[in-house]
């Protein structure tokens, strides 16, 4: 099996485009860096198809080294055929592997190991080759032996028909196709332990649906709901037709003597040996599968709420509500400094309303507070219903917004809080993260860890080093698409550029609180452990605003800069007209970029990319985003109406719907049937996290509080 050319055909590439990626990463280049800066050398593949290859290469090349693991073994055996050889080169998953393996691996103590050391095989030969003219009893009496502890012909035929039930459950065929027909045809089944207890998983007390149409989130619901031990899960495999199909492969013969007892041994065989590993395999594989939807989509979400667009040149107070310890309140300036914080009682027990809102008044008129951003926790209703009083009572125009506040607790109690405000407590960094994450959504968000930014479904129950690696993946793709200021930056924020460990992402920032601020982007080598690879692979995320050299402030990497002052030159400007904007409509200037490129000695997509960098420097990409909405006024649950309009932000997008935000406690349940007049597979077609959307009122249950919501206006 050539790798690269599989991964071509399975991601739709050229085999030359995969060829060059896979060397790129060998040679230890970053996904971001290949992305933007080898566009040439890859065909402008672009982060997402670059990352599933690289995924794809790690699996393709563990399976290579197993099959090299596994032919060595069965070689020392002394087993292995060309024909084997052949299968096992050829086999496209581990699964197939691994049933071409069975036979050979060595086995712990079976029934049919202790019925072969007792001499039975021979036995089991006679009953397999359904040829013989005796009786099996009048067959079983050689085999008697005392010593050997067989000691009546019937258990002789016992430990025969043991040795015959595992050579069929080793038997590599079978396997497969009885895998295929269970998913075909098979069932998933799952009861409830208890059906008179009240519990989230009520529809699953008597759940039946076909393997094959099983949707992603229920197969983890259902394994959720198994580990809580209140569901029984189990496949329900077509076992007619795979005994049937077993009985037509191995009963060759129409033989008395044998056909009855081998009918007995195929039944043994799939229900003790084949059935419960078959049913383990395609659960572990269905729950697998669910992992990837579920993570792509929590990918998908993450990176939307990354993206968010900053809300610059705004003081804003970051309230994060409580009940019966206060609501924390931290003043932060524009550029995210903590100005004042303090804690204020408007909620109950206390319920000092005058009080706070007083406090709250001085704070505003002191600062020249723009912006309220309240946490979504507990209280944040109540906390809302004081703001908006507020506003009516003041002069100053001041909105507010409630913002997710998943992760704040997290990350207010982490190490990196403790080091960066070391006199705050708990509740007063929780508020100043509630605060900036307004003002530079991604700067803020990546100092928590990517799993506790609640934008998926079932986060807890996956595997985590992939769901870890998958949403690491995802962060670093978002803050090389922006880049960061080289002299603000904090180490959360460098560790994810392309190229730069932990270690060297602390000793930045030392050599910037040594040295003083970056003057240009080739001072980097001077940072200890940043040696001229990881130059390479991180200089052109880092910007320099004001520094020697303007180029510094752009996407364009120093491995261009000669070709960009040639060509700054060529159309009559210097590197001194891109500060002061000069460069806009340039590309209109140049009608052949092939030939330019040439002469320029660049590639024409590399020269594409300086152009439109040259003509907009440093422009942030999250400016095509959605801008969040602003609130001044708040909407009750009973003021909501069947068939009322509304504007909403998308908070969580999961496989069966979408959660809006529109301004009531509660965020309403769009459901995917209610997304689009076409039919859609994934709600990841009509909406992603952060999306402004318009939304109808279906139905309100107070009750439950639950509000049903639809797109289809």
């Amino acid at each position: 099996m050539e790798i690269t050319q599989v991964l071509a055909q399975e991601l739709g590439i050229r085999k030359a485009q995969a060829e060059a990626a896979v060397k790129l990463i060998d040679e230890g280049n970053t996904i971001p860096f290949i992305a933007r800066y080898r566009k040439e050398v890859t065909g402008a593949l672009n982060d997402e198809i670059l990352r599933n290859l690289y995924d794809r290469l790690n699996y393709l090349r563990n399976l290579e080294e197993k099959k090299e693991q596994v032919l060595a073994s069965i070689e020392e055996q002394g087993k292995l055929t060309e024909e084997l050889k052949a299968q096992i080169l050829a086999a496209e998953t581990m699964v197939v592997v691994d049933d071409l393996y069975r036979p050979y691996r060595p086995k712990r103590r079976t029934r049919a190991t202790i019925a072969k050391e007792k001499g039975l095989e021979p036995l089991a030969n006679i009953i397999f080759l359904q040829m013989t003219e005796k009786d099996l009893l009048e067959e079983a009496q050689a085999f008697v032996d005392a010593e050997k502890e067989v000691n009546t012909p019937q258990e002789a035929i016992d430990g025969a028909k043991d040795i015959i039930a595992e050579y069929i459950s080793d038997e590599a065929d079978y396997r497969i196709h009885i895998r295929e027909i269970t998913m075909k045809k098979g069932r998933i089944v799952s009861t409830a332990k208890d059906p008179e207890a009240e519990t989230v998983y009520e529809m699953y007390y008597e759940f039946d649906e076909a393997l094959a149409k099983l949707a992603g989130y229920r197969v983890l619901a259902l394994n959720r709901g198994e580990a809580e031990k209140i569901l029984t899960v189990k496949v329900e495999a077509p076992e007619e037709d795979i005994l049937r199909y077993l009985e037509k492969k191995i009963i060759s013969r129409e033989n008395p003597n044998t056909t009855e007892i081998l009918k007995d041994v195929i039944a043994d065989s799939y229900k003790r040996l084949i059935a419960p590993a078959i049913e383990r395999e395609i659960r572990n594989d269905l729950t697998e599968k669910a992992e990837d939807g579920a993570i792509k989509v929590f990918g998908k979400n993450l990176e939307q709420l990354l993206m968010q667009p900053p809300i610059t040149n705004q003081i804003v107070l970051g309230w994060d509500p409580a009940f019966r310890t206060g609501c924390k309140l931290a003043v932060v300036d524009s550029t995210g400094k903590v100005l004042d914080t303090v804690v204020i009682y408007p909620t109950a027990p206390q319920n000092k309303v005058e009080e706070a809102k007083k406090v709250l008044k001085q704070l505003i008129k002191k600062y020249a507070i723009t912006l309220i951003s309240v946490g979504n926790g507990t209280a944040s209703r109540e906390s809302e219903m004081v703001i908006v009083e507020l506003l009516k009572e003041i002069p100053e125009k001041v909105q507010y917004i409630i913002v997710n506040e998943a992760g704040a607790s997290v990350y207010s109690a982490s190490k990196l809080a403790t080091e960066e405000f070391p006199n705050f407590d708990v509740g007063q960094r929780s508020a100043t993260s509630i605060a900036r994450r307004l003002q530079d959504p991604l700067a803020e968000l990546v100092k928590i860890d990517p799993k506790s930014i609640g934008v998926g479904q079932y986060q807890h129950d996956m595997n985590q080093k992939k769901l870890g690696e998958a949403l690491g993946g995802v962060v670093e793709n978002c803050v090389n698409k922006v880049g960061v200021d080289l002299n603000t930056a904090s180490p959360s924020l460098l560790e994810y550029i392309s190229g730069i460990s932990k270690t060297v992402a602390k000793n930045i920032v030392a050599y910037r609180e040594e040295n003083g601020r970056f003057t240009s982007r080739s001072q980097l080598l001077k940072v200890a452990k940043l040696g001229p690879k990881a130059y390479e692979q991180c200089a052109g995320f880092m910007r320099i605003i004001d520094g020697k050299n303007p180029l510094d402030a752009t996407s364009v990497h120093p491995e261009s800069y000669e070709a960009t002052k040639k060509l700054l030159e060529k159309l009559g400007f210097t590197t001194a007209d891109i500060k002061e904007g000069n460069l806009k409509g340039i590309s209109k200037k140049i009608s052949d970029y092939k030939k330019l490129a040439e002469e320029l000695g660049i590639g024409a997509m590399t020269l594409e990319d300086i152009v439109k960098e040259l003509e907009k420097p440093a422009r942030d990409p999250r400016e095509d985003m959605p801008k969040p909405i602003l609130r001044s006024d708040v909407l009750e649950m009973e003021d909501l109406t069947e068939g009322m309009t509304l504007k909403g932000t998308v908070r969580n997008v999961i496989d069966f719907g979408a959660f809006v935000d529109i301004g009531v406690h509660q965020d309403g349940l769009v459901h995917i049937s209610q997304m689009s007049e076409k039919f859609i597979k994934h709600p990841l077609e009509v909406v992603s996290v952060g999306d402004i959307v318009e939304v109808k009122v279906l139905s309100v249950d107070v009750k439950k509080q639950r509000i049903q919501l639809t797109m289809k206006l």
